[in-house]
């Protein structure tokens, strides 16, 4: 680079960052002109400094939310700043261990590139290519702007065309995402949900009547079976498994299905190295094996009533000749899908060794039923995924692994208190506004989004910019986001782009300004949620449930505030100054402090007594119910988490949410649920299943099975299947502006730290004439993106594996070469299709696009 266009570079940064976040302080001098090199001091290097005398701190209590595993934490601070993170001792779900992410955190809140103050937008005209002009305001002027737009669309009763999006959240989530919403008269409250696993929840559902994550109980296991799962990595609970994996795995035997050796896999007996796509295909040969080796659970599912296995290949058995005892509907799975499905079926449609899928199932039936078929989002998260995650998810079913000791389990019961439902506060406009479809249409026949057996109860966010961009069923005039980045985390962000530029205003709660803020007309700076904001969550794991709190615990650098509760108390203020009091009035009235019964007067009261409220019966020791007991709220906050009472083994046999209360391999709750849907669109089951995109017919409709998966791209013009994965460093991709982050990628098997690299078998790799760091490109149908070539044999023939979370090209001075223009690194979702899982409404990420490799 000539020293003339290094300057101009390096002025352009400079100055569009300058604009952006006014008030940064612009160091780092490694960084200079976007040009990344090594730091001279190494984050596990020891400094020679002088040794002087530390101040003594105190360790805190709260929350890490740098993934979904909502790690229970306490943060040692000194003199009002945070300075360690380590796991909260106090903890059964995480038991005092953390994983990298947690201490990326204190990286993140004093990150210089954060929001400093409410900025407000001078360019009108939106687009990539345009800077937005940002200039600081005060929070007055922020939210009188918001509350005169908001004011517009109730004075013009279109209400329904105002949108809240979601992103990452705690569940205080319901006073803004919710509540706010309905009052102000919207049904557009949208979430981030569909793009983290809601087909990883399907399966569980129509088998077992349970909508929502599972845990594992790995340390009495003795078989883990895995499915495009990493839980060293990118599962939940990374921070308790990567502590309890060393001891699991010394008591039970691991197998993964997986086309890239990941971090778990690495540690596996027996990696699968399947063709994606193809879980489904091994996951039913294996349940034949089972069934055909009499391997099955008598005591859960029941037996012949003579005793004589009658499971033959190739034949059908009469069901009146098996009595079943917690289960429903076995033999009509085998007669409809599992007598012809062979391991040499499977293995001839998966690439993988008929012998292998023969002995990890055998192994698997014989060690049940202290055992678990653990399933990922990878197998799942894609165009027929739903089907995928019943038949993994069945094999628990089949070898009484449900609910089991060593196998898998579902959430403990908690105590919490739902808020104040806010019916009595809607007026004539609200209820009017609340009646229209949401702008995600969900619901129609093609997207039966069926949440928990309820035909259009299921979010579809990836389907938002559809309904912006056709104006179908309306427009969207006014949208308040927060921790979110849509054009960044979701497939095809291009049509993200597309549709924010066509909203008039935006406002967007964040930490940073990402993708999404460049779109906006309001920026509001948000709370960390380590450090500073009151808040709580809930998770499960290791046979327990915690509910741990959020609270602030530094001092704050700058004027930030709480997404989920003081933000909107500051709204409803302004909104009442026009006239519009309900808002207000909702707060004022349903909030009140338990311990005093005081009303909140400003938006600090009302975050900490909503907290309380909520968790009230936990800490309250005259509401106690079950779990830890607490003397009041000073103790529990001074604690930090609540710990539910131990998982109740085989409560749920014969006791479960399914229409048969049964685990149903024929699921009768799926057949209503689909007949629903059809019913509401006057056609028939099979229809809907043809609009969703989905291969199965008739009753094979109702059981676990295994469809071809749907793939874009041809494999004469793309030839590589993409397999994108995630990091044990991504903080759901708000970690690239860390300089650990780059220093410590090659945690990740085959990665390389300060690149961002695609790993390509090196047979591959020979065939294209491809070396070992080549700029390359990978191309898509949709998209492209750049980066490095990498030469691994720890990925299989014919794909093409990279990691999410590069190419920002906003975000902070590490995360973009130049800030606003050019990203470093390749965002994965630039190059996958928006394409959804149709029947949970679940984005499509995995094995849903094929790329060709190109040198750059």
């Amino acid at each position: 680079m000539s020293p003339k266009t290094q300057s101009a570079r390096r002025k352009n940064q400079n100055q569009s960052r300058r604009n952006f976040v006014k008030g940064a302080a612009i160091t780092c001098a490694a960084l200079s002109g976007g040009v990344f090199t090594k730091p001279a001091l190494s984050a596990l290097t020891e400094a020679k400094a002088a040794v002087r005398e530390t101040p003594q701190g105190e360790w805190l209590a709260s929350t890490c939310q740098g993934c979904t595993s909502w790690c229970s934490k306490q943060v040692y601070v000194v003199e009002g700043r945070a300075v360690k993170v380590r796991g909260n001792p106090h903890s059964k779900v995480n038991l005092g261990a953390s994983c990298p992410r947690g201490h990326m955190g204190l990286q993140q809140v004093y990150d210089p590139d954060r929001i400093k103050t409410p900025m407000k937008r001078t360019n009108p005209k939106k687009g990539r290519n345009e800077d937005p002009g940002f200039v600081p305001i005060t929070w007055d002027e922020a939210l009188d702007t918001i509350a005169d737009k908001i004011m517009e669309l109730r004075n013009a009763h279109e209400t329904h065309k105002y949108m809240l999006l979601r992103g990452r959240y705690t569940y205080m989530r319901d006073i803004l995402y919710d509540f706010t919403t309905k009052i102000i008269g919207s049904p557009n409250n949208i979430s981030h949900s569909a793009l983290c696993a809601e087909a990883e929840k399907f399966g569980p559902y129509y088998t077992e009547g349970y909508w929502d994550y599972r845990q594992y109980d790995v340390l009495n296991t003795r078989y883990i079976l895995l499915w495009g799962a990493d839980p060293l990595a990118a599962n939940r609970q990374v921070s308790y498994y990567s502590k309890a994996w060393g001891e699991a795995i010394g008591n039970a035997k691991v197998a993964i299905v997986e086309p890239r050796l990941s971090a778990t896999a690495a540690k596996a007996d027996e990696w699968i190295a399947a063709k994606p796509g193809y879980d489904g295909a091994i996951a039913v040969a294996m349940a034949h094996v089972i069934l055909t080796s009499g391997l099955w659970s008598k005591e859960f599912v029941g037996d012949f009533t003579d005793g004589v296995n009658r499971f033959v290949v190739g034949q059908e058995v009469d069901e009146t000749t098996f009595a079943e005892v917690h289960t429903h509907g076995l033999v009509r799975w085998w007669n409809l899908e599992l007598k012809d499905k062979t391991p040499e079926w499977a293995a001839e449609l998966a690439g993988v060794s008929a012998e292998q899928i023969r002995r990890v199932a055998t192994e698997f039936g014989s060690l049940a039923p202290h055992v678990m078929s653990w399933v990922g989002g990878g197998p799942v998260m894609q165009v027929r995924g739903g089907y995928t995650s019943m038949a993994c998810h069945a094999l628990n079913g089949l070898v009484g692994a449900c609910d089991n000791v060593g196998g898998t389990l579902v959430a403990n019961k908690e105590y919490t208190n739902k808020f104040p439902k806010p019916d009595h506060y809607f007026d004539d406009i609200a209820k009017k506004g609340k009646k229209h479809e949401k702008i995600d249409q969900r619901g129609r026949l093609e997207f039966p989004a069926i949440n928990a057996g309820k035909p259009g109860s299921a979010v579809i966010t990836n389907n938002v910019p559809t309904g912006v961009i056709n104006e179908d069923p309306y427009d969207i005039k006014v949208v308040i986001a927060y921790m979110n980045n849509f054009p960044f985390s979701a497939p095809q962000g291009q049509r993200w782009e597309e549709a924010l530029s066509k909203i008039p205003f935006i406002t967007h709660i964040t930490t940073n300004a990402s993708e999404f803020s460049w779109f906006s007309d309001i920026l509001l700076p948000d709370t960390h949620h380590l450090f500073e904001k009151w808040g709580y969550v809930k998770s499960i794991g290791n046979g327990y449930r915690h509910v741990t709190i959020m609270q602030p615990v530094i001092e704050p650098l700058w004027d930030y505030k709480i997404d989920e509760t003081e933000i909107p108390w500051l709204l409803a203020e302004k909104l009442a100054q026009r006239g519009f009091t309900n808002l207000l009035d909702y707060f004022r009235t349903e909030y009140k402090d338990p311990e005093t019964g005081v009303p909140p007067s400003n938006e600090k009261e009302f975050a900490l007594y909503a907290l309380k409220y909520a968790t009230q019966p936990l800490w309250d020791p005259a509401l106690h119910k079950g779990g830890d007991k607490f003397e009041g709220w000073e103790h529990f906050r001074k604690i930090g988490v609540w710990n539910s009472d131990p998982y109740p083994y085989k409560k749920r046999w014969s006791e479960m949410k399914t229409d048969t209360k049964k685990f149903e391999f024929y699921s009768e709750t799926l057949k209503k649920a689909l007949g629903a849907h059809a019913e509401k669109h006057e056609t028939d089951v099979d229809a809907v299943l043809e609009a969703s995109k989905y291969l199965a017919r008739g009753e094979r409709a109702f059981v676990p099975h295994f469809e071809e998966p749907f793939v874009h791209g041809n494999p004469t013009d793309h030839p590589f299947v993409f397999v994108d994965h995630k990091s044990r460093l991504n903080r759901e991709g708000r970690s690239a502006n860390c300089a650990w982050y780059y220093e410590l990628k090659d945690l990740d098997p085959g990665d390389e730290k300060y690149d961002d690299v695609a790993k390509i078998n090196p047979v591959d790799a020979e065939a294209m004439g491809i070396k070992n760091g080549d700029a390359i490109k990978l191309v898509s149908p949709t998209g492209e993106l750049s980066c490095t070539a990498k030469l691994w044999e720890g990925v299989r023939p014919g794909t093409v594996a990279k990691c999410y979370g590069q190419g920002h090209w906003v975000y902070g001075r590490l995360a973009s070469k130049v800030f606003g223009k050019e990203p470093r690194g390749g965002n994965n979702n630039m190059i996958i299709p928006a394409d959804f899982e149709r029947l949970s409404g679940s984005t499509a990420y995995y094995s849903t696009v094929r790329v060709k490799i190109v040198k750059a």
